[in-house]
């Protein structure tokens, strides 16, 4: 059985309890499970479906807190929405979006503030952007600096959320700069934005650090699929032509993010559990986990993850039962996700077993050691309300007795079914204390 539709009601009992307990599987987990359609792609074509000409069907798309943050706040700036089914959007664009009555409440929806701050740009009256308290120590400076750059009037006292753009109802034309070390968002919200500018815009980064950058290559190609005629005159730069998008119908790709959860799973117990596409035909960064997963328990002793940020979470718990220590580089960019990703894995490995994780500068050590499978280590883990750290910690339950994970409806940010897709495998769950 493949979990899909609405919330089941053993579902809505996970989401709303306090503490799960993952209990340990006895036999290699076998199954099929389709993945959610990824976040990153839908929140990318919701927005460029909205600023299309004429309705666009996205099918196979993510429903979850994330995307149904970008639809809402879609829907306020005056564009109809409609969700027909429990996988797809129909998105009535019309080129335009309208100053909407009340702030943008974003929550702790990075890409959704991220990309709505560059668009509300195309907004003729101002747009406040407010998140939650998480949302609000997360850096948007970069964006605003090269927003201002071009003309456009942002008022961002802290440089993170909250943001208060003064719309002109245009982006002018020019060259723009930004520094994306601290996130590829800021990259691709100004591109995603480019394209309905007044007059060709060319995009440029600022040094050659770019977080993952392969997340730039996945909105480049979203907005080809739109319409978008984008150049690149040189290493680094993209130019968009002033074409607007065309609306189109789009099928929407499985999460790579959420597949990593899957594919270590199956690899932890000796188990095979079939997602319904291989790995080589994600086109987002994430599937590249897909083979230092395949290689446990002989992970390479330095993983770089600088451009699979988010598979680190799910590769640093598979590293607690590797045969040798691993070093996480190039993950520095994870101190400012939805948490401190740095210190929340090194904090959780280190409940499990003290000293199993531990902080290096930016870079995370995990002390693997294959023999804690199968003992009792009983560990509340603090997720910080991170879905990715309730998600990877999950996969630490498969095989030690005692793994708890603390707020687990947070996984509902991008992955509502989480729980209930192990369940379908044959992985227990109960309510923890």
């Amino acid at each position: 059985m493949i979990p899909t539709g609405p919330r089941g009601d053993r579902q809505r009992d996970w989401l709303d309890a306090a503490a799960l307990r993952v209990l340990p599987v006895r036999d290699p987990l076998h199954g099929r499970v389709r993945p959610p359609g990824s976040k990153s792609i839908t929140n990318r074509v919701l927005l460029l479906a909205a600023l299309a000409h004429g309705p666009s069907r996205l099918s196979g798309a993510l429903k979850s807190d994330d995307t149904r943050t970008m639809a809402a706040a879609l829907r306020t700036l005056g564009i109809a929405i409609e969700e027909p089914d429990a996988t797809s959007f129909l998105v009535h664009g019309n080129g335009r979006l309208d100053v909407p009555e009340g702030p943008l409440c974003l929550g702790n929806a990075g890409t959704a503030t991220r990309f709505l701050t560059a668009a509300a740009a195309l907004v003729a009256g101002p747009v406040l952007l407010d998140g939650d308290a998480h949302m609000r120590v997360r850096p948007i400076a970069p964006l605003v600096e090269a927003l201002r750059s071009l003309g456009v009037r942002v008022d961002c006292p802290t440089g993170c959320p909250p943001v208060r753009v003064h719309g002109t109802g245009r982006l002018p034309a020019g060259r723009v700069e930004v520094d994306a070390s601290l996130s590829s968002q800021y990259v691709s919200a100004l591109l995603m934005t480019a394209a309905c500018g007044d007059g060709p815009v060319e995009v440029a980064l600022r040094g050659d650090a770019i977080g993952a950058r392969g997340y730039v290559e996945l909105t480049l190609a979203a907005m080809r699929a739109f319409g978008a005629d984008i150049t690149a005159p040189a290493p680094g730069a993209w130019r968009m032509a002033p074409t607007g998008y065309r609306a189109r119908d789009l099928l929407v790709e499985p999460d790579a993010s959420a597949a990593t959860y899957l594919w270590a799973a199956g690899r932890l117990t000796n188990g095979a559990i079939d997602l319904g596409i291989a790995a080589d035909a994600f086109t987002q960064p994430d599937a590249a986990a897909a083979s230092l997963i395949a290689m446990y328990p002989a992970m390479p002793a330095v993983i770089d993850g600088a451009q699979m940020q988010d598979a680190v979470p799910t590769l640093a718990v598979m590293a607690a039962f590797n045969h040798h220590p691993v070093r996480f580089t190039g993950i520095a960019n994870l101190r400012v996700k939805e948490c401190d990703r740095v210190r929340a894995l090194a904090d959780g490995l280190s409940r499990i077993r003290p000293g199993l994780g531990t902080e290096h500068g930016d870079d995370l050590l995990v002390a693997a050691d294959p023999r804690l499978a199968g003992q009792t280590l009983p560990a509340r883990i603090d997720t910080r309300n991170d879905h990715r750290i309730a998600m990877s910690f999950a996969l630490a339950g498969l095989l030690i007795r005692g793994i708890t994970i603390l707020e687990p409806g947070c996984v509902a940010k991008t992955y509502p079914g989480y729980w209930s897709a192990l369940e379908t495998l044959g992985v227990e769950l109960e309510e923890g204390a």
